[in-house]
């Protein structure tokens, strides 16, 4: 498991394009056959993607990172599949999860197994797994159980359809909150005007882009803002001081997870457009 440091919004001002992918960028997620997770001491999420191809894949790690004795004993985890079908296994209770499905797995849970039905059309789990002082229990949720809302329009370039799985009146968690937004043709912009909320951080993951299709991710404090290219399937992490909003050269879909005081989806500290630099 990678581990990444929290910056200082002064010192990120300093920070070329090199460094600030080194700090923020996470460029793969998905690996044949294992388990790749990025831990950032962003309220301590665990960012990841499980890509079981032939070989079933395990929520493990080197238990010495997180002090305890199995993954969950103090966590919880949020599932999003962004590949084909595929069976995640709690505690020996399995759940067939379909594309752009959604599973929550509670504290205590000892043991997470991700398995794919097709190997040529394979499930890719994304994993977003939070600190958790409270047990909860697993829950699945689809497209149409997910709490929904259109916003945007088409004459603004984003007019997109937000569902949110685990949040304060939807799937409930000790802190994650999780969700996703899904542009449509037409529309690139995502969460402008900007805002930011100090009470959590959060992390992006870019998905069904084309190959040769970027998003601009826009990043660093209203007035010293700051850009990471991201392609296909990367993630990023926002800090809580820092804006989270992009731009791509074609539609796209995002998840975004957040952790740290509340859970309140719409807890934001709106930026003004003309605070932007």
């Amino acid at each position: 498991m990678e581990r990444r440091y929290a910056s200082h919004p002064q010192e990120v001002k300093q920070f070329d394009t090199a460094r600030l992918r080194k700090e923020f960028h996470i460029p793969t997620l998905f690996t044949a056959d294992k388990l790749e997770l990025v831990l950032t001491h962003e309220d301590r999420l665990i960012i990841g993607g499980a890509l079981p191809v032939r070989e079933e894949v395990k929520l493990e790690t080197d238990m010495k990172e997180l002090g305890v004795g199995f993954f969950l004993e103090r966590r919880e985890i949020g599932i999003i599949n962004v590949g084909g079908t595929g069976t995640v296994t709690a505690d020996g209770t399995a759940y067939e999860l379909n594309h752009k499905e959604c599973l929550y797995v509670g504290m205590g849970t000892k043991e997470v197994k991700f398995t794919s039905h097709d190997p040529h059309n394979p499930a890719k789990f994304y994993l977003n797994s939070a600190p958790a002082h409270k047990e909860f229990p697993t829950v699945k949720a689809t497209l149409e159980e997910a709490d929904s809302s259109a916003l945007g329009s088409f004459k603004n370039s984003n007019d997109r359809v937000i569902y949110r799985f685990i949040h304060q009146n939807g799937i409930q968690s000790s802190q994650l909150v999780m969700g996703m937004t899904l542009l449509k043709e037409g529309s690139m912009w995502n969460t402008m005007p900007a805002h930011t909320h100090p009470r959590r951080m959060e992390a992006y993951m870019y998905f069904d882009l084309p190959e040769d299709a970027v998003v601009f991710h826009l990043m660093g404090q209203p007035s010293e803002t700051r850009h990471i290219v991201m392609r296909n399937e990367q993630a990023v992490i926002s800090p809580s001081w820092s804006i989270h909003s992009g731009v791509g050269t074609s539609n796209y879909t995002f998840i975004w997870g957040m952790a740290g005081d509340n859970k309140k989806y719409d807890d934001m500290d709106p930026v003004s457009m003309k605070e932007l630099q």
